[in-house]
């Protein structure tokens, strides 16, 4: 097959996602369960999660994902590149960015919407890093982290999607995003899910 592998959303042909992120806050823990529970063990996207954390408290979600999921899951490490099939937790206590060369940086400057982990500093390094062929979600969550994140990965050309509102277990995160833009797909988890297992398709 000539040329980079494009997908089709909504009738339009788009290069298809090298990378796959997913940010939340309350209630994400079982929103992310639900979202990747089913993916199959060769699904062909680098997945990166970052959930809100204290950074008094180690996390214990790539613990808890790699025993549910048919993915391998871990803690992301700096300079380590991402690779396909694997499922990478921020660790508590640091930013998270993504670098043009589409490996980890872990930094400790000073939290973003009182959040360290960043949402927003993620989904901004990973559109710089990986322009239109970043797919990004934005989950239930109690503040507006993550909004101006998927505004920058949207304006990069990447796929944007927002769980439903009325749906998320905490609705200010997802609100948020919609009060700056209109993303390419709003959907309850259950659709969502059907969605990301397609982006390692041809079509979707």
């Amino acid at each position: 097959m000539n040329g980079p592998r494009r997908i089709i959303v909504r009738g339009q042909a788009r290069p298809a996602p090298e990378a796959l992120l997913i940010g939340a806050s309350a209630g994400g823990v079982e929103a992310l369960l639900r979202l990747l529970v089913d993916l199959p063990g060769d699904y062909g996207l680098p997945i990166v999660c970052l959930l809100h954390v204290p950074d008094s408290r180690d996390s214990l979600l790539a613990e808890l994902l790699a025993r549910r999921l048919a993915l391998p899951a871990k803690e992301a490490e700096d300079k380590e590149r991402l690779r396909a099939g694997v499922v990478y937790v921020a660790p508590a206590g640091y930013h998270l960015s993504i670098e043009r060369d589409h490996s980890f940086s872990l930094s400790r400057e000073e939290p973003r919407h009182f959040s360290r982990p960043s949402i927003d500093i993620l989904f901004e390094s990973a559109a710089d890093a990986y322009g239109a062929g970043l797919a990004a979600a934005l989950l239930t969550g109690a503040n507006e982290d993550g909004a101006a994140g998927l505004l920058a990965v949207q304006r990069a050309g990447g796929l944007t999607l927002v769980q439903s509102p009325a749906e998320a277990q905490v609705p200010t995160m997802p609100e948020a995003a919609l009060a700056l833009l209109q993303p390419d797909f709003l959907l309850p988890l259950a659709a969502m899910h059907s969605l990301l297992a397609e982006l390692d398709a041809p079509s979707c």
